[in-house]
């Protein structure tokens, strides 16, 4: 029997409100040239990544999340709309509280804390996406550098990849 996620598309899709949300996919359509169901993609994983960082605060705060550039870019777009992007950290997200970002990349991060602390740091948000939105499916694979690591280079399956930290029946 297949569960509802706690937190649907639809519900992410009405934090930034029909207008909003229609102008982030053109502007992910127009940057990179991909189709609509795409860029729509593009811009749930986007706020898939805020919402889990503002639920899980205290867990994830400080912690490189490995989203693709394009995730990145549209972050870097809602941060531009200044009044919008606040309400929704502030008034939205379950966190209520304003993300900051800061860019770095991912080869610069493995640097700082060195590779088997970056690998935690990434694995870390893997059982609160899931809890939040459901288990991976292949969209999800263009969007999160570390999911399609695992999948593609581990030869995990999206199920396996989708159990990591959930504890196993005794």
């Amino acid at each position: 029997m297949t569960t509802r996620p706690a937190v649907s598309p639809d519900d992410l899709r009405a934090l930034l409100g029909e207008r909003l949300h229609d102008e982030v996919v053109r502007y992910a359509m127009d940057r990179t040239g991909v189709e609509r169901a795409y860029a729509e993609r593009q811009v749930l994983e986007a706020l898939r990544y805020l919402y889990l960082v503002s639920r899980h605060r205290e867990r994830l705060g400080g912690l490189f999340l490995p989203v693709e550039q394009d995730i990145d870019e549209i972050w870097h777009y809602l941060i531009l709309q200044t009044r919008e992007y606040r309400e929704l950290c502030e008034e939205r997200l379950p966190g209520r509280f304003f993300i900051h970002h800061r860019s770095i990349a991912y080869e610069d991060y493995q640097e700082e804390p060195g590779r088997e602390r970056a690998a935690e740091e990434a694995l870390r948000w893997i059982p609160l996406y899931c809890r939040e939105f459901g288990p991976f499916d292949e969209g999800v694979l263009p969007h999160w550098t570390v999911v399609r690591f695992l999948r593609e280079r581990m030869d995990m399956s999206l199920d396996e990849i989708s159990a990591l930290g959930v504890p196993q029946a005794a």
